[in-house]
């Protein structure tokens, strides 16, 4: 499923071979593929297109099909997961750093890299995941990017005992269930009546959920804001204690409002996440490992792509929407 410009549905396009890895890359039969809101940013044209058609999607679950030259740590057959950063320069300062997702010249997957919305994919060997067993394909797939990225915010958040989620989806209800295991206290807030999205936070160990035009029992020690709304900012800001952290996890946010500094005064801390590192991949699945996440999925088949956009667009999706070819 193709993205020929912006604000067009994807197309349906056909190729006449499958792909094949060149020298470090894994050629994956695709087995399901998550629908992530950076990709409806793509298509709604909040991020920038190539000068080319994209195929979306990057939080791929597939089979290794072929082995590009030189690729020794993945074997045929294995079941890899790709995730959103997919190559980066490895020279630059950001790189020696150890601060990879902050590299200018990365590509991403799904964006300057053909994404998972296929039935087969290409993916450079050095950005692919093992993935842990006990999750199925469906179930795999999020943790690629909602996973990853509300575990890199999560991190951004300290130890904060009492922790505010601002948008409910699926990455709040996947580190909500990291948090609540961890002994710390979640707020969920959700689009005002958004009885479904409460519910499930309250059944995955929220200890409070509502609209999130309203003010938490007592301050937060952290916010973390998933939902693309600049409004939010300032809300959460007033939400936390003197000395918290509101962090922002999207890659694109409507404008920011206009704010008192009395707001951000008492050395509050607003941050933003930037996409995220192999090693952060590597400490999550090895958390997901070892606890069982409740991950809450709804199932789309490919060539429905534009349907999961849709309602994910309209606020339709609890948990997760998964393509499967």
């Amino acid at each position: 499923m193709q993205l020929e410009a912006a604000g067009r549905p994807l197309q349906q396009v056909w190729r006449e071979r499958r792909p094949t890895p060149g020298p470090g890359e894994v050629a994956l039969r695709v087995l399901a593929c998550g629908v992530c809101r950076t990709d409806l940013h793509l298509v709604d044209g909040d991020l920038p297109l190539p000068d080319h058609p994209v195929v979306p999607g990057h939080e791929i679950v597939g089979r290794v099909e072929a082995l590009g030259e030189g690729v020794s740590a993945f074997s045929l057959g294995e079941r890899v997961g790709v995730p959103w950063l997919g190559w980066t320069c490895g020279a630059c300062s950001h790189c020696r750093a150890g601060r990879e997702n902050l590299c200018e010249q990365a590509r991403f997957t799904g964006w300057q890299i053909p994404g998972g919305y296929a039935a087969h994919a290409l993916a450079d060997a050095r950005y692919v995941f093992r993935l842990p067993d006990r999750y199925s394909d469906e179930q795999a797939s999020p943790l690629l990017c909602a996973g990853l990225i509300g575990y890199r915010a999560y991190a951004m958040a300290g130890e904060a005992a009492r922790l505010g989620l601002y948008g409910f989806g699926a990455a709040a209800h996947l580190i909500a269930q990291v948090a609540v295991h961890q002994g710390r206290e979640v707020h969920a807030f959700t689009r005002r009546g958004d009885a479904a999205a409460q519910a499930l936070a309250r059944e995955l160990g929220a200890a409070w959920a509502g609209g999130s035009d309203e003010a938490p029992r007592e301050p937060l020690d952290a916010a973390l804001i998933f939902a693309p709304v600049g409004a939010l900012v300032p809300a959460a800001l007033r939400a936390v204690r003197a000395g918290g952290t509101v962090v922002c996890a999207g890659i694109h946010m409507s404008d920011i409002p206009s704010f008192p500094y009395a707001w951000l005064w008492g050395e509050r801390r607003l941050v933003s996440v930037a996409n995220l590192t192999r090693a952060d991949g590597e400490a999550f699945m090895a958390l997901a490992a070892r606890m069982p996440l409740q991950v809450h999925t709804r199932r789309y088949a490919l060539d429905d792509a534009n349907q999961a956009l849709a309602d994910l667009r309209g606020g339709r999706v609890s948990g997760a929407a998964v393509l499967v070819p």
